[in-house]
């Protein structure tokens, strides 16, 4: 279903705001969905990609700048804040890409693209885990020396499910709500048809 330029500003503008409400605190009550924003972005927003995905990282960089600012802490001087952060670019890139594969591959509402939207959510997050954990855990300053494959691997197992599973849970409810407005606008366009005959 191609999507008008009004309905993708209304998506991203959805997006944004889910973005911004839980960003704040990453592990509070309602955890940080911008993995799933970035993966329901490419799904939704596929072909936008030159002004959505921009958007929606330069809000992700405001939102911690703001809070990181808040705590009465320099920006540049914060845990998460070093080289590694800037991976976060191709980290959440991997999720808008694996939103958009889901687009191109299994955007009907079957059995099959359930399928299809896990192995891509799993295959898209679990790059995204590897990028961002990974980076910071290399790159970032805030890691204690010495370093080593075997702690990083501790490291990873220690955060990925927890990511994993929030990234998941926020798909779920996108994908829902996905499945809930093609079947009221199928349903609009039936009663449409009958009433015009």
């Amino acid at each position: 279903m191609a999507l008008t330029h009004v309905q993708r500003t209304g998506i991203f503008a959805l997006l944004a705001i889910v973005m911004a409400a839980t960003r704040v605190n990453h592990f509070g009550a309602l955890p940080d969905a911008s993995w799933a924003v970035f993966f329901l972005g490419g799904f939704w927003l596929r072909g936008s990609a030159r002004w959505a995905f921009p958007l929606l990282m330069a809000e992700a960089v405001l939102v911690d700048f703001f809070v990181i600012r808040g705590q009465g802490i320099s920006f540049f001087d914060h845990y998460c804040v070093s080289v590694a952060y800037w991976c976060l670019v191709p980290a959440y890139f991997s999720m808008w890409l694996g939103g958009s594969w889901l687009a191109r591959h299994g955007s009907r509402l079957e059995l099959r693209s359930l399928g299809l939207l896990a192995a891509s959510l799993f295959v898209a997050a679990s790059t995204c885990y590897l990028v961002s954990n990974g980076s910071f855990y290399w790159l970032s300053d805030s890691v204690p020396q010495p370093r080593s494959l075997g702690a990083w691997g501790v490291n990873l197992a220690d955060w990925y499910l927890p990511y994993l599973r929030t990234a998941a849970i926020y798909v779920a409810i996108g994908a829902v709500l996905h499945v809930l407005v093609v079947q009221l606008v199928a349903r609009l366009h039936r009663d449409h048809g009958r009433l015009a005959h």
